[in-house]
C-alpha cells in the first residue's frame, strides 16, 4: 500500500531561475466566470510606474483553495509570531 501512496504523490519541481522568487508589495485581482487573474506588482516609493512582476491565472475553484490555504497559513503565522497589523495604505488594493 505504501508504494501506491508514493506513486500518487506529486513531485514539485522548482526551476533554478524561479528559486529566488520576486518581491511584490501590491496585488490586483480580476475575474471572469471561468478564471481569476492575479497580477503581483512591485510599487517602489516615489516611482510613477509599477511593473507587474508575475501574473497568475487560476480557476475559481483553485482561487478559493488558495484563499483557504492563505487563511490557514496566516493563522499559523500569527500564532507563532503575533498578529499582523495592517498598515494604513492608499487605494486598498494590497
Amino acid at each position: 500500500m505504501e508504494n501506491k501512496e508514493n506513486q500518487n504523490q506529486l513531485q514539485i519541481q522548482l526551476r533554478p531561475e524561479l528559486a529566488d522568487g520576486k518581491y511584490t508589495n501590491l496585488a490586483m485581482i480580476g475575474h471572469s466566470p471561468s478564471e481569476f487573474l492575479i497580477d503581483f506588482i512591485f510599487a517602489a516609493p516615489g516611482m510613477p510606474q509599477a511593473p507587474v512582476v508575475s501574473r497568475v491565472i487560476m480557476s475559481p475553484e483553485n482561487a478559493k483553495k488558495l484563499l483557504f490555504a492563505l487563511t490557514d497559513n496566516i493563522k499559523k503565522y500569527e500564532a507563532q509570531f503575533g498578529e499582523i497589523a495592517p498598515r494604513n495604505t492608499k487605494g486598498g488594493n494590497n
